[in-house]
């Protein structure tokens, strides 16, 4: 099955194809609109136009059936890449300080450093693990679980300090928060595997350092705008709906700065519809480098009006 998906295929033959037989097709049909016109047989003429124009509309719905198919079957090789590197990374780590603390005397400090180490690796293992799991039980996740009102503010802030955490960043020298005291009632396993998400992507795709602004702000009167900006590289235009899509990656991953599954961006998405909200990404209103994933979600309460009512 992995040699199956590892092995990349082209677009050439099956649009060469399809376009040759297309302009056969078009050719022949000129020919016998000119052949029967000629000899006034207005009936025949009529089915076999019917049947060439039914050839083409076949012949169209299979090239971009078969177009679909060779990118679902590349982006399943991509992923497949990624995965590979993902887990054989981390276990080649841990086979490495394993035979080091065995093989070798070494302080307690420098051991201290090593479990250090190793524990971050089987954490990058865990969360590789669970985000694999979850892609399959996505209709299912916070289904058990009851709606609570969930403060906006401190939810991201504690987010973006694990996202920095996992990178050894400080998360004041990082983020720059715009936020109003805002309440979304909703399921905290979701909200956290969004925002999650998004803050680590944030940061792992930023510059050199990256520099994250999050904002939180009313959209309406009954839904919630949350905007988190980067300062890395700006996502082509072409890619901004791509990217939602399941194994989707840009690139080569022999190419790519940062390695990763594929799978978050589509998690992300799957679960702001399970909200009935909507996520996007744009270009920073600022027009610096880097780019904005833009998230609305319904059922916001708002404290400052709470308290203005009262």
């Amino acid at each position: 099955m992995s040699t199956y998906f590892r092995r990349r295929s082209s677009f050439h033959l099956p649009i060469t194809l399809s376009v040759s037989l297309m302009a056969l097709n078009v050719t022949l049909m000129i020919c016998w609109i000119i052949l029967l016109a000629q000899r006034s047989s207005w009936g025949v003429l009529a089915v076999g136009v019917v049947a060439f124009t039914l050839i083409l509309v076949g012949l169209s719905i299979w090239l971009a059936l078969t177009i679909k198919e060779i990118s679902l079957n590349n982006r399943q090789a991509n992923f497949v890449d990624s995965v590979t590197h993902e887990l054989k990374s981390p276990i080649a780590s841990l086979q490495l300080y394993l035979e080091t603390i065995r093989m070798r005397h070494l302080s307690d400090a420098k051991r201290d450093e090593f479990h250090a180490i190793m524990q971050t690796e089987l954490q990058r293992l865990d969360k590789l693990i669970n985000q694999l799991l979850e892609v399959g039980r996505l209709d299912a996740i916070g289904e058990n679980e009851e709606p609570m009102e969930i403060a906006m503010g401190p939810m991201l802030e504690h987010h973006a300090e694990t996202a920095c955490a996992q990178r050894k960043f400080s998360k004041n020298n990082v983020f720059k928060f715009d936020m109003q005291p805002e309440i979304v009632e909703g399921r905290k396993i979701v909200l956290d595997l969004i925002f999650l998400n998004l803050l680590d992507n944030a940061v792992k795709y930023g510059g050199e350092p990256p520099i994250v602004d999050v904002s939180v702000e009313p959209s309406g009167k009954s839904r919630l705008l949350i905007k988190i900006s980067s300062n890395g590289g700006r996502i082509p235009h072409e890619d901004r709906k791509k990217i939602f899509q399941i194994f989707y990656r840009g690139g080569s991953e022999l190419e790519r700065r940062c390695k990763g599954t594929g799978l978050g961006l589509y998690i992300v998405h799957t679960l702001v519809r399970k909200l009935r909200g909507r996520i996007s990404v744009h270009d920073r209103d600022d027009g610096g480098p880097g780019c904005t994933f833009e998230v609305e979600i319904p059922g916001r309460i708002s404290k400052l009006s709470e308290k203005q009512e009262s």
